[in-house]
């Protein structure tokens, strides 16, 4: 299995591209999409090519989620905090987007290794918005307190229109995930996923790890949450974080692991059906494969003892027939591919 980087890798590619680049004035005009939820603009212009105007456009955020002038909150807080000088949020965003960050490469700092880390932070900014109020909650978990005026059951956006919950308590944070899939063989091969989940919590070397739940019904902990945010079709997973999972530098990768927790179940799912696929394949080639060597044999032995004349005409129809029957298993290798595609859908 594998864990996603918090950064952007095309955003740093053209950063430090950008940087490595700075006597050349060049125009860039991007535009892509990561994760299926979050849009980036990248703007730079002939006359300021030490500007880079970066566009960041958010998931829609369901009703039960509260955005502060089009954020998460503590998302103004955490990008200061993240890029210092060299970033500025400019107010009102680029139309369409909810956060602008103008980007003066010439405040980089000089050290290479100093400003490489900061361009991988200012690629890892979806880390630092979508993060910003998750890292607030654990922040005090570490010194066994709760954020102040924020509810108990507080709801957190991390796909369009989908939320995952934090339930705070001095000594302990519960996080749900109400797990949905458009596709129902999504929803079969993650909801298996997701029991293994849990079971390999209990395996040694794991003992350390957060607690792990999965139910196919709401947990307790969601009674006040609002039932329309309560819809899943593949369960609910819940992870129970205490203060020495988010000790030091155990705090950004907790982030992030749970920010993108639905993404990283669903690329394993896509992972397994295509494992699956392939391997259905193969077998149904195997088998085809067995088939026309069981034919041929039947045909070499049925006119060993004739004369040699009758060999021939023998051999002339039996091809005949073998080339008939050869399409008839061609026509029938893909429709028995069909029927165990069929198999996986049901």
């Amino acid at each position: 299995m594998i864990l996603l980087q918090s950064h952007s890798r095309f955003l740093l590619q053209t950063l430090l591209n950008r940087v490595q680049n700075l006597e050349k004035a060049v125009e860039l005009d991007y535009h892509w999409v990561e994760f299926n939820d979050v849009r980036y603009h990248m703007l730079v212009s002939m006359k300021n090519p030490n500007i880079v105007l970066l566009s960041v456009s958010l998931p829609t955020p369901p009703p039960e989620v509260v955005f502060m002038s089009g954020l998460p909150f503590g998302a103004v807080e955490a990008i200061k905090a993240a890029y210092g000088v060299a970033v500025q949020i400019l107010d009102p965003p680029r139309d369409g987007f909810n956060l602008t960050l103008k980007l003066n490469l010439a405040k980089l700092p000089p050290n290479e290794e100093h400003r490489y880390a900061l361009l991988v932070k200012i690629a890892s900014v979806r880390e630092v918005v979508l993060g910003a109020p998750l890292r607030v909650v654990l922040k005090h978990l570490v010194s066994r307190t709760i954020v102040p005026a924020v509810d108990q059951v507080l709801a957190l956006v991390h796909r369009p229109k989908e939320s995952f919950f934090l339930v705070s308590q001095p000594d302990k944070v519960t996080v749900v995930f109400p797990m949905r899939f458009k596709d129902s063989i999504d929803t079969a091969f993650a909801t298996s996923f997701l029991q293994e989940f849990v079971e390999a919590r209990h395996t040694a070397g794991l003992n350390n790890a957060p607690p792990c739940l999965w139910s196919p019904t709401p947990p307790l902990e969601l009674k006040e949450a609002p039932a329309e945010a309560l819809s899943a079709n593949a369960g609910f997973v819940s992870f129970v974080i205490f203060p020495r999972h988010v000790e030091g530098k155990k705090l950004d990768r907790t982030v992030w692991n749970l920010s993108t927790f639905h993404a990283y179940v669903s690329y394993h799912v896509k992972c397994s059906e295509g494992f699956m696929h392939t391997r259905m394949r193969r077998r149904v080639e195997s088998l085809i494969q067995v088939n026309y060597s069981s034919f041929a044999v039947n045909s070499a032995c049925s006119f060993s003892l004739c004369s040699l004349p009758r060999q021939r005409d023998f051999l002339r129809s039996n091809l005949k027939k073998f080339r008939s029957d050869k399409t008839w298993f061609l026509h029938n290798q893909i429709k028995l591919e069909h029927f165990f595609l069929a198999l996986l859908c049901i």
